[in-house]
C-alpha cells in the first residue's frame, strides 16, 4: 500500500442496501447468489469482505458507524487486521459530542436538553480506537457539526473543550453555519491554538452555508470532504440517499485538484473524502481525482462499475468479465455481509430537527 502523504478515499465502505447500493456496482454480486464472487476476497458464504477488498484500491476510509455509536475494541482490531500496511481510517466522532439532539432521539430521551458530555465518553472514545492507533492505521477524528451549531459563547467554549479534550489526537473539525466563516478570526484561534485542522467542505450552498477558500489552516494535516452537489434533493427527498446522488465532472472535481495540490507543498499528510455515495459515484470520483493528481489506481474493478461509469475505462484495470445472469427467480446476489456494523435508521448525514445535519 502506497505510503504518499496524499491520501484519497470515500466516507464509508458499506452501502448494501436500497437503491444506491454498492453491490453490484462496485462490490461484485455472487453468480446466482452463492459461490464466490469475482475480484474481491471472500467471507462466509462466498460474500466479499468488503473492507478488504475496498482497501485493496484506496489507501483511506472515513468510518461512518463510528457515529452512531462508539465501536468495541476488538470491531477495531478486526479493521486493523483486514487491511493492509500503510492503510489508514478517519473516524467520525460519537454523535453525543455533536448532534445532542440526534443522539437523545436514538436512545429514546427527551430532546429539550443536551446531553451532558463526560470525560468518560472521551475515555471510551480513546480506548475504542486505541488498535486502530496501536497498529499505525488511526488517522484524523472528525468531529462534524450540523448547520444548527452557531457562533456565540457557547458554541465557541465548547468547540475549544472538545479539540483539547482529544489532545494527542488529530482533529477536523466540520463546520456547516456561515458564522463560522463570518467570524473567521476566531474560529481560527480556537482550531490553531489546538492543532485541529479546519475541514473544507463542498456542497450545495444556500444563505447560511460557511464560506471557505479550500486553503489548510495547519502545517500537520489537511482535511477536505465532497458531499456532492444535489440541491434538489439536499432538503427534501423519499430516502436518505437520494441527496448524495451527484457525479461530480472532471471539470468541477479540477478545483479541489489545484487545492490538493497547494496544500501539498504546505502541510504534511492530505485526506480527501468523497461522500457523493449512492451507487458508488464516490468511488467513481475518488478514482477520478486520484487519477487527475496523478496517484496509481490500484487493483481491479468489476464490468459492472464500468458499464455504470464509462469514463473511467482506460484509467482503471477491468477484473474478470461479468458472470453470466442468473436463473429467472433464483437470488440475484449473495447475502451482504456488512465489514462495517450496520448504520443507525438512515444514514448519519440526515437532516433531523433540532440538529438539521447533512453530510
Amino acid at each position: 500500500m502506497s505510503q504518499s502523504p496524499l491520501r484519497i478515499g470515500t466516507s464509508g465502505w458499506s452501502y448494501p442496501a436500497g437503491r444506491g447500493t454498492w453491490t453490484g456496482v462496485f462490490y461484485p454480486a455472487s453468480p446466482g447468489g452463492s459461490g464466490p464472487a469475482p475480484g474481491g476476497r471472500r467471507t462466509h458464504g462466498g460474500a466479499v469482505d468488503e473492507l478488504a477488498y475496498y482497501a485493496e484500491r484506496f489507501n483511506t476510509v472515513e468510518i461512518n458507524s463510528s457515529f452512531y455509536g462508539v465501536p468495541k475494541p476488538e470491531v477495531a482490531r478486526s479493521w486493523a487486521r483486514r487491511t493492509p500496511p500503510g492503510f489508514e481510517f478517519a473516524a467520525k466522532l460519537w454523535q453525543k459530542f455533536t448532534h445532542p439532539t440526534m443522539f437523545a432521539r436514538a436512545v429514546r430521551q427527551g430532546v429539550t436538553e443536551r446531553p451532558e458530555v463526560t470525560q468518560a465518553d472521551v475515555d471510551e472514545v480513546r480506548r475504542a480506537f486505541d488498535p486502530l492507533a496501536s497498529a499505525g492505521k488511526l488517522g484524523p477524528l472528525l468531529a462534524q457539526f450540523p448547520p444548527s451549531f452557531h457562533v456565540g459563547d457557547a458554541a465557541v467554549d465548547y468547540l475549544a473543550w472538545l479539540v483539547e479534550a482529544f489532545a494527542g489526537f488529530q482533529i477536523a473539525v466540520e463546520l456547516r453555519h456561515r458564522s463560522w466563516s463570518d467570524d473567521s478570526g476566531r474560529t481560527l484561534g480556537i482550531l490553531n491554538r489546538h492543532a485541529a485542522a479546519w475541514a473544507q467542505i463542498d456542497e450545495p450552498k444556500f444563505r447560511s452555508s460557511i464560506r471557505q477558500d479550500l486553503l489548510p489552516n495547519v502545517t500537520s494535516f489537511y482535511y477536505l470532504r465532497l458531499h456532492g452537489r444535489n440541491a434538489a434533493q439536499w432538503w427534501e427527498h423519499g430516502a436518505t440517499e437520494d441527496r448524495y446522488n451527484y457525479l461530480y465532472s472532471i471539470e468541477e472535481l479540477e478545483p479541489f485538484a489545484g487545492a490538493a495540490t497547494l496544500a501539498r507543498r504546505l502541510v504534511k499528510k492530505l485526506y480527501l473524502y468523497m461522500n457523493n455515495h449512492f451507487e458508488a459515484k464516490s468511488v467513481a470520483n475518488a478514482v477520478m481525482l486520484k487519477h487527475r493528481l496523478g496517484e496509481p489506481i490500484a487493483g481491479t474493478y468489476p464490468e459492472t462499475f464500468l458499464e455504470k461509469y464509462p469514463d473511467l475505462r482506460g484509467i482503471v484495470t477491468t477484473a474478470d468479465p461479468a458472470p453470466a445472469p442468473a436463473p429467472a427467480g433464483a437470488p440475484t446476489r449473495a447475502d451482504a455481509l456488512s465489514a462495517e456494523p450496520a448504520l443507525g435508521p438512515g444514514h448519519e448525514d440526515r437532516p433531523a430537527q433540532g440538529d438539521l445535519f447533512e453530510g
